[in-house]
């Protein structure tokens, strides 16, 4: 089994995915005991760093997660945020990759996140796809489109992860003139301004958006030479059926 130095795992992040590419004030890098000399001997990659994953950490292990842990872990820890949704190749253009969509350009061009793309495939097809694609039972839909020509194409915004909860992204896309806006963490606010603005919405959920990226990030992490594991999880609640009651 292979061991490598905390600094030196990530020196070789940095390289990969530069912490400059994060919006500022996005907390990316390292969180965890005091930063020393420490052995690491695997590797987990993570979506949210839990309390419970935290204890059930092994010695000598550090968690790669892609959102910042909202308690101080005992175990080393580092953050790779928005920094891997700006990135080429990252959790924005493997979504894209994921849902058979050809990227145009950036979305939001101040900050790199999103992505503006084109799919030949009419909107009925599109719908189907994203269950199959993401694996996801349920998604949300604002003002689904109801007439397309059956060649024509489909001009799609993507913004992996919390899109949908910033209204200046579905107004962005508004005077983007795109045909479909897909994120997640849609708000009744944001919906009602779709509604308003006639674009369509489609809210996959936060963190279904995330899972393709997050595969891509755990290939990258492979690479470096420690033993690497890949951890699904679930979102973090269940829909509740009132007949089931």
């Amino acid at each position: 089994m292979s061991i490598m130095k905390l600094k030196e795992i990530i020196k070789k992040i940095d390289v990969m995915i530069p912490k400059e590419l994060g919006i500022e004030n996005d907390n990316i890098g390292y969180f965890g005991p005091k930063f020393e000399d420490i052995d690491i001997k695997n590797i987990k990659v993570i979506m949210d760093l839990t309390i419970e994953e935290d204890n059930n950490s092994q010695k000598n292990e550090l968690i790669i997660s892609h959102h910042p842990p909202l308690f101080n872990p005992k175990t080393p820890t580092y953050v790779i945020h928005s920094n891997w949704d700006i990135i080429n190749g990252g959790a924005n253009d493997e979504l894209a990759k994921k849902l058979n969509l050809n990227v145009l350009e950036v979305f939001d061009k101040e900050t790199g996140i999103g992505r503006i793309c084109e799919g030949s495939f009419n909107f009925k097809d599109f719908l189907d796809i994203i269950p199959k694609k993401l694996n996801i039972d349920y998604f949300r839909v604002v003002n689904p489109l109801n007439k397309q020509e059956n060649n024509e194409k489909l001009k799609i915004a993507i913004i992996s992860g919390f899109g949908l909860s910033n209204i200046d992204y579905i107004k962005l896309a508004k005077k983007n003139k795109v045909d479909i806006l897909i994120s997640g963490d849609l708000t009744h606010k944001g919906a009602i301004l779709s509604k308003n603005l006639g674009i369509c919405i489609v809210d996959i959920s936060h963190y279904a958006s995330e899972v393709p990226g997050l595969e891509e990030l755990y290939d990258i992490i492979s690479k470096i030479g420690i033993e690497t594991k890949l951890i699904h999880q679930e979102i973090p609640w269940k829909y509740i059926n009132s007949i089931d009651l």
